[in-house]
């Protein structure tokens, strides 16, 4: 093997190593003393941290899970890489982030730090689907629903893009998500779903209760 084909193992490995961090055990645990594998659904996601430690601690999760992903995708643009698509990288991030070496072979459900990788690659995706998850959560206080939603009307926009290997990267992706939130789906269905504590639902709820 040449020297470039070690490098990219190498990338690819620092790629899987970045996804692998736990944000959110770690926010939990140094700022609240609270292991957030003990409580809610037990994952270690943007969506459990704003569950069991609210929407700041959810918000800097999400930050960070997406700056995994992104920062991930552009390590052969840094390292000066050529002839191997970011994508890779960022899929690897993915994989780190929901089977961490860190968490035992673990993980969250890989809707940040996919988000992140589409932030690297094609920006304007992005925030379409930001935009989209925002306004759903805003709505219906639930954060897997807008995840769900987001990821699969974003799956759409870009297979209407024409870029093939990203197209198929993001049904693979959505489809994954959906099953790593299917106790999610049961519980929204049944009616049982967690929600945070803010947006139009849970105001709605409040009120009632306070009736």
């Amino acid at each position: 093997m040449d020297n470039n084909t070690y490098e990219i193992i190498l990338l690819l490995l620092l790629a899987y190593l970045l996804g692998s961090i736990p944000s959110g055990v770690w926010i939990g645990k140094i700022f609240f003393n609270i292991d957030i594998r003990r409580h809610g659904s037990g994952n270690i996601g943007t969506t459990n941290t704003y569950r069991v430690l609210g929407p700041i601690a959810g918000s800097i999760v999400m930050i960070m899970d997406i700056s995994k992903g992104a920062v991930a995708t552009l390590l052969p643009t840094l390292f000066g890489i050529t002839g191997i698509t970011p994508l890779l990288f960022g899929l690897m991030a993915i994989i780190g982030h929901t089977f961490s070496i860190f968490d035992k072979f673990k993980g969250g459900k890989a809707v940040a730090t996919s988000a992140g990788m589409l932030l690297a690659y094609r920006p304007l995706f992005f925030f379409i689907a930001l935009f989209l998850w925002l306004f759903v959560i805003l709505v219906t206080s639930t954060v897997s629903l807008a995840s769900i939603i987001g990821f699969f009307v974003i799956t759409v926009v870009i297979i209407f893009s024409h870029d093939v290997l990203l197209s198929i990267i993001a049904i693979i992706l959505t489809g994954f998500i959906i099953y790593r939130h299917r106790s999610n789906v049961a519980r929204i269905f049944h009616g049982t779903e967690s929600i945070v504590p803010f947006g139009l639902f849970y105001w709605f709820s409040n009120k009632k209760k306070s009736k």
